[in-house]
């Protein structure tokens, strides 16, 4: 199969699941957090647990630092995150969720494990590892693709 093929698939697929997510019963709530946000939320809180900071996102979601900034300052004016000062360095901000975002994230999370089971359906245990596997690799293929031509 191309790779033609296989991004048009991608790209079919991710359509679905953000159109899933639109038809979702908690959308009205969950609607304050729009675009990234929702994976940003996400991920800040399955890494509660440690601190996080804007070139953890950038690395994180493969994105720009000016696009991480941008998104960043627009969830903080939604209320959906505080940056906080390091005492250690004053450049630096740690990131973290607000109760409004938590509360967005419980919802969201209840969402994406309906989606999953929906999408996985039919898919053995193994098939399942295999593709996050395959998927895991083609993301470090474009990542250093990526890192070779910013060079």
């Amino acid at each position: 199969m191309s790779q033609h093929r296989i991004g048009f698939a991608f790209r079919a697929v991710n359509n679905l699941i953000r159109r899933y997510f639109e038809f979702a019963s908690n959308k009205r709530t969950v609607d304050q957090a729009t675009g990234n946000n929702g994976w940003i939320i996400g991920y800040l809180a399955d890494n509660l647990d440690r601190d996080i900071y804007q070139k953890d996102i950038e690395k994180h979601f493969t994105i720009a630092r000016s696009t991480a900034s941008k998104v960043l300052s627009l969830m903080a004016q939604k209320g959906l995150i505080q940056r906080l000062p390091v005492a250690a360095d004053a450049r630096l901000k740690k990131i973290i969720l607000t109760d409004k975002a938590l509360q967005i994230r419980d919802i969201m999370a209840q969402d994406e494990t309906n989606m999953e089971e929906i999408m996985l359906q039919g898919f053995s245990a193994a098939e399942v590892e295999q593709l996050l596997d395959y998927l895991s690799r083609m993301k470090d293929n474009l990542s250093s693709a990526l890192e070779t031509k910013s060079q």
